[in-house]
């Protein structure tokens, strides 16, 4: 942002110069981008895969951002019998959606054999969406998650059997 453009007037204009933002940082494969304007700070990182999040940065100190998740083994219910299942995670912040579009099937179904380039759905944040790549090879064992609902960082959407 140049020194002479007025401060923004609100989240819409917020989310248009994000986007324009994410659209330059992919032309020109760009990693990171920080901008400040007064106490204003704006911090835009280009993930694994192209994803793109925006944090805003405070003044004073700046937020520990989580690496994304890869599959991690699952903790076991009982150590008796049980599978060690690997977990899918969530990578962002936004909203889950198991299918490609809303009238065809699921990226994925309990039973369904995966490899880590294997994509098991969609994360939607400010009207773009993320393809959540399993990162494991396995068969589909538990779905944690519904379609549509609302998933934070961290969040367990898929349990593998990687057997």
């Amino acid at each position: 942002m140049a020194a002479n453009e007025p401060a923004s007037t609100g989240p819409a204009q917020d989310v248009a110069t994000i986007r324009q933002l994410a659209e330059i940082m992919s032309q020109h494969d760009l990693s990171e981008i920080h901008l400040a304007q007064g106490e204003r700070r704006l911090l835009l990182r280009r993930g694994p895969r192209g994803v793109v999040a925006a944090t805003p940065v405070a003044p004073v100190a700046m937020p520990a951002i989580p690496a994304p998740s890869v599959a991690q083994p699952a903790k076991p219910e009982s150590s008796a019998g049980k599978k060690k299942l690997l977990e899918i995670k969530s990578e962002a912040i936004g909203i889950f959606y198991s299918r490609p579009k809303p009238e065809m099937d699921p990226f994925v179904k309990i039973g369904t054999r995966v490899t880590p380039d294997t994509p098991v759905g969609l994360i939607e944040a400010m009207k773009i969406f993320n393809e959540i790549l399993a990162g494991c090879s396995g068969v589909i064992a538990e779905i944690c998650v519904e379609n549509q609902q609302p998933v934070e960082f961290g969040t367990v959407l898929f349990r593998v059997d990687p057997s």
